[in-house]
């Protein structure tokens, strides 16, 4: 079944990811299609294609992507905005790397969950930090990647892992509804999602790397009402 949405999937969007490639390439310099190795089911790794909406040349080499990078171009906020970047995963469903729906592939070095299944292209992860971007710009750069290994991993990680537990072909189909409608449409409730969800599983992170991490002031690597709702009320 997958296999064949993903071939109607990469006919029916066929033009629309024509437009894109043109785009990418008047754009900016680069290569139209961004490939990277990632992790997929039961540590193995392959090649994810993605359309280019990033810079090389600019800005710094952090694999963590906020918003206003300046690597991003200005072709690659559409694409992002609409998750068209993602089209060309179609791709690698169709040569069973990836499903439709299931944990994102991660980078290696990011990965906290080893996966029994195959990564997909869209997750109830993926939705519950559909604004990723946005949330990770409030912490501060040199405490991105703590943050990011502490707090957002283990959150994903729990998602997905309790997700595929219980997966049925009903709740694929309310995923990728789900997904649908959040590229489409936006809500202001979005960033307080990500934050929500990652209180609610603040103890996996705990359990996994102990204590609120220090700085060498002593301080904790949390900003000040960084991401718990209740001391930021602009989430």
């Amino acid at each position: 079944m997958e296999i064949l949405f993903a071939s109607l999937a990469l006919i029916g969007f066929l033009p629309l990811m024509a437009c894109a490639a043109i785009l990418v390439r008047v754009g900016s310099e680069g290569s139209i299609l961004f490939r990277q190795r990632r992790m997929g089911r039961n540590g193995r790794e392959f090649t994810l294609y993605k359309f280019r909406s990033m810079c090389p040349k600019k800005g710094s080499n952090s694999s963590i992507t906020v918003s206003g990078d300046v690597r991003i171009t200005a072709v690659g906020v559409l694409l992002r905005r609409y998750k068209l970047d993602e089209l060309p995963q179609f791709w690698n469903v169709l040569r069973g790397d990836m499903s439709l729906v299931g944990p994102r592939p991660k980078l290696p070095h990011h990965e906290a969950l080893h996966m029994a299944c195959r990564p997909g292209i869209t997750g109830v992860a993926t939705l519950a930090f559909r604004k990723e971007e946005e949330f990770l710009s409030g912490i501060p750069e040199d405490q991105l990647e703590t943050f990011y290994e502490m707090f957002v991993k283990p959150a994903k990680a729990k998602l997905d892992l309790e997700y595929m537990r219980t997966a049925t072909l009903a709740s694929d189909l309310k995923v990728l509804w789900r997904t649908a409608s959040a590229c489409l449409f936006t809500t202001e409730e979005s960033q307080a999602e990500s934050a929500e969800t990652i209180t609610r599983y603040e103890e996996a992170a705990r359990v996994m790397f102990g204590k609120y991490w220090q700085t060498s002031e002593s301080h904790t690597v949390l900003p000040q009402g960084a991401y718990v709702p209740g001391l930021n009320p602009e989430l």
